[in-house]
């Protein structure tokens, strides 16, 4: 009887897991989508048809699979790729680079580099 109980605890674990990775690789889809074309080659990554084609791949396999077949861990290794490494170097080019510091080139972590 408590048997069941966990596995159906699992599952329904396992089905939150689900909709949550689907809700990152439609993030990842609709941030790709945002970027202009121009960005995507200025910072020598790939272009936006080729991350477009990927991340909706992505988002389709992790809606339509389980998420313990391979399928959807490929989809979420090209998401993650996409959002550690893609997206950074997108913003930068973009002028929308994040981060705590907006100053100039010269500017150090506490501050201006001064003599």
């Amino acid at each position: 009887m408590e048997d069941g109980v966990l596995i159906a605890g699992f599952y329904n674990i396992l089905g939150w897991v689900s909709v949550a990775l689907l809700v990152f690789s439609v993030v990842a889809f609709v941030d790709a989508a945002v970027h202009r074309e121009d960005a995507y080659r200025a910072a020598d990554k790939k272009t936006k048809p080729f991350w477009l084609v990927i991340l909706g791949l992505s988002a389709l396999v992790m809606g339509i699979f389980p998420l313990l077949s391979f399928l959807p861990v490929i989809g979420l290794v090209a998401t993650i790729v996409y959002m550690v490494d893609v997206r950074p170097a997108l913003r930068q080019v973009s002028g929308r680079g994040g981060g705590y510091r907006r100053g100039s080139s010269s500017d150090g972590p506490y501050g201006p580099f001064r003599r």
